[in-house]
């Protein structure tokens, strides 16, 4: 995910933030349904809701997310994201170690912020933490789709929903440059890496795992941030922003192994 996202940052100056995430999501969504072929029938009433719902989220966290990698490098927006899986963690768990945590990821986030010296773009930084609230939201209803619809059906409807409200962001912002040869074939290596693929893995592990289990491995994210950045992109980090990093998802991990969470049907 984080390599395509570093990827998809290269379109930025082609087709603009929006045009980006709306080819990527349009892109994961035709792979999806290409893949798991949906019945477009509800499988009952609250299901249309609830995937609606669920692909408002998708593209919301999305746009926010890569709106921030305008203005701060990916493993530093890795990490202030990673406050919304955090968050689910902890409300998860009943443990007063949670304040360990808690604290931890705090003193990450304020190491990152150059104790507010005006070392990190404060709008960068916000709409990281806005695309943590998403991502939030997104792990709550990622397990409910998945307990809804069969297979990979929910995701692939919700992506479809996704791409329509990306729409007209997406082509305002992109225009002609969204049909170039070299844009598109991008975009469908970014839509693949960063969403058809990883989406998919997690929804069949939310499947089969605790959400405690998948938060701590999924603490790694921000660890793949920074090397994705410094790989593709050669984003430079100082040791206080990697020791920052290292601390978010440590308390990341250990929140999500401390989390009550009954796992699913396996």
């Amino acid at each position: 995910m984080q390599f395509g996202a570093a990827l998809a940052k290269g379109l930025f100056d082609e087709v603009g933030v929006a045009g980006a995430v709306f080819l990527r999501v349009l892109f994961a969504a035709i792979a999806l349904m290409l893949v798991f072929r949906p019945s477009l029938r509800m499988p009952s009433r609250r299901a249309l809701p609830l995937l609606v719902t669920f692909g408002i989220v998708l593209a919301a966290m999305n746009l926010s997310f890569y709106a921030s990698l305008e203005r701060i490098p990916l493993g530093v927006a890795v990490t202030l994201e990673f406050v919304g899986p955090l968050g689910v963690a902890v409300a998860g768990s009943r443990s007063a170690v949670d304040l360990v945590w808690v604290g931890l990821a705090a003193l990450g986030i304020v190491l990152l912020s150059d104790f507010g010296s005006g070392g990190l773009d404060l709008v960068g930084a916000g709409l990281a933490l806005m695309a943590g609230g998403f991502w939030a939201a997104y792990i709550l209803l990622s397990a409910r789709v998945g307990r809804v619809f069969q297979g990979g059906d929910g995701l692939a409807l919700a992506m479809v929903v996704g791409a329509v409200v990306l729409t007209p962001v997406g082509v305002a912002r992109g225009g002609a440059e969204l049909a170039e040869p070299a844009v598109l074939a991008v975009a469908m290596g970014v839509a693949l890496l960063s969403s058809a693929i990883p989406y998919g893995l997690e929804m069949e592990a939310l499947r089969r795992m605790p959400t405690r289990v998948f938060g701590t491995l999924m603490s790694l994210e921000p660890a793949a941030g920074v090397l994705a950045g410094f790989v593709v992109l050669g984003e430079d980090l100082s040791a206080r922003e990697i020791v920052a990093i290292l601390l978010v998802a440590a308390a990341s991990a250990g929140a999500s192994r401390g989390a009550s969470v009954a796992p699913r049907d396996a």
